[in-house]
């Protein structure tokens, strides 16, 4: 009992005596040592401040050593912001650090690219000691961009979309803006959109190749009513839809924007040679609005790193064609509420490895649900037509596809040459009719867990090796709508199952 006081004494003890500055120190003689001998800062849009970088500084001498000046070498005048062991500035005086310890800098930055004569922007962290200068150069790549944003009104409201009422008919309204009629993204510099970038009624908006689009965090672009997206990319000059965080540890976190919501009403949209990464969900369709005519055409295009849905049709209309989607927190590709889906020579997986996944890599239903006076309501559509031609359907679970099925509505379906993931060693779906792989109505000629053998699923690198199962087996019918993979590739007769042609790693 009388020991725990002079436990809590000697504590208190050793924590003074880690505050104490009274140590003797020795002026430096420059021969510091640095966690790194370039700190390089990533790429940051004009007047947008970047993240903060770290720069550790090392003493490995036996003695206290006192550095007398740590500055910029651009001084006052330069576009970096240092905090050196606490304190923040661009210059500072006697800089401590005891024996066999190190001090941490932050760096940080924000650019005017009006003010640089060169978009590579360099610096450097000057260690002087009066005889024996170090120094830690600093880079940054800074580029102009179109800032895209909600205006504000005089009293600092911020201009809203309305997307309808809640269940209680309370207004639902976004942060957002509407585009002023035809629009056109070309490729000139980057566009930088905050908030939700609308297309408004009777209005397309048209994305020429190699346009960049950055969204920051609750962002995304929306469609609305009789309204058209036109996203023109092209092989080797893709369009780019990501988040606006551009540093390497982002480039593959998924959730960092909203998504491309092609709204109820909308028409004719078409999307080919896109890379969309990191959204929440990457396309979301909604109802169809022509029986005839698809709502979405979308050809030569990848989706990754979605934190829900790849690709989300909800009582739609989609034609699809050299498709590749992976790495979803949900599903790759749901086709729900019943609609019209037809994809030939595509790659849809799901090696989702951020947390526990619970839905397949396709999901196919037709019905939602939705609560009524504590009752569980179901409403159902006519699934018209979900054919799959030459298609991969692969992941990192035991099922990777679900047909979910209410009775009371047409659901047609078509399985012809695709090679997919069905391992149901439990036999929990034995006896279903829509899992009868035997029956000729709804499958012919498909691969049940076959290798697929992709170069590396986890890096989404999804194209075929020597090995896959689905060499020379695609039906020659889906082919010949789709004769190139997506890296226009002439496909062979008889070509790969898949939006990839083989080859050796």
């Amino acid at each position: 009992m009388h020991k725990q006081p002079l436990f809590y004494i000697a504590i208190i003890l050793i924590a003074l005596s880690s505050c104490r500055k009274d140590f003797d120190t020795v002026l430096s003689t420059g021969e510091l040592s640095f966690s790194k001998d370039t700190v390089y800062l990533d790429t940051v849009f004009t007047n947008i401040g970047s993240s903060t970088y770290r720069l550790k500084v090392y003493n490995k001498s036996n003695q206290a050593i006192s550095i007398p000046s740590i500055t910029l070498g651009k001084g006052t005048n330069s576009f970096y912001r240092l905090n050196v062991d606490g304190t923040p500035g661009k210059s500072f005086e006697n800089v401590e650090i005891l024996a066999k310890d190190s001090i941490y800098i932050f760096i940080e930055t924000t650019i005017d690219y009006t003010q640089v004569t060169d978009p590579i922007y360099t610096d450097a962290i000057v260690f002087d000691n009066g005889t024996n200068t170090q120094d830690v150069k600093l880079v940054t790549l800074v580029q102009d961009a179109y800032f895209l944003y909600p205006s504000k009104d005089a009293n600092g409201i911020i201009e809203t979309i309305n997307l309808g009422v809640d269940a209680d008919g309370n207004p639902i309204n976004i942060n957002g803006f509407y585009l002023n009629g035809d629009t056109v993204f070309t490729n000139e510099k980057p566009y930088v959109i905050y908030g939700y970038c609308a297309v408004p009624e009777n209005s397309s908006l048209t994305i020429n190749a190699g346009a960049k689009i950055y969204f920051h965090a609750n962002s995304g672009l929306i469609v609305s009513n009789n309204a058209t997206l036109n996203v023109n990319g092209s092989l080797s000059n893709e369009v780019i839809f990501e988040g606006d965080r551009l540093e390497p540890d982002f480039s593959n976190i998924p959730g960092q924007w909203g998504a491309i919501w092609l709204r109820e009403g909308s028409i004719n949209n078409s999307i080919n040679y896109a890379i969309i990464k990191n959204a929440s969900v990457g396309i979301i369709a909604d109802a169809i609005s022509n029986i005839t005519t698809p709502t979405l055409t979308i050809k030569n295009s990848q989706i990754y790193n979605s934190a829900n849905f790849g690709l989300l049709g909800r009582e739609t209309s989609i034609y699809g064609e050299n498709i590749v989607i992976n790495n979803s927190g949900q599903s790759s590709l749901a086709c729900t509420i019943g609609g019209s889906y037809t994809f030939i020579h595509s790659t849809f997986t799901n090696f989702w490895s951020n947390s526990f996944r619970d839905y397949p890599t396709v999901l196919i239903n037709n019905y939602y649900t939705y609560t009524e006076n504590n009752t569980e309501m179901v409403v159902i559509k006519d699934l018209s037509t979900a054919h799959f031609t030459n298609c991969i359907i692969d992941g990192n679970n035991n099922i990777e596809l679900v047909i979910d099925k209410a009775e009371g509505a047409i659901f047609n379906y078509k399985f012809e040459n695709n090679l997919f993931k069905f391992d149901d060693y439990n036999n929990v779906y034995g006896g279903i009719p829509e899992y009868n792989f035997e029956d000729l109505t709804y499958y012919s000629n498909n691969i049940i867990n076959g290798f697929s053998d992709f170069k590396s699923p986890q890096n989404n690198e999804l194209i075929i090796g020597n090995s896959s199962d689905a060499i020379q087996n695609a039906a020659i019918s889906g082919t010949l709508l789709a004769p190139s993979d997506i890296l226009g590739n002439t496909r062979p007769t008889p070509a790969d199952i898949g939006a990839y042609q083989h080859t050796t790693f």
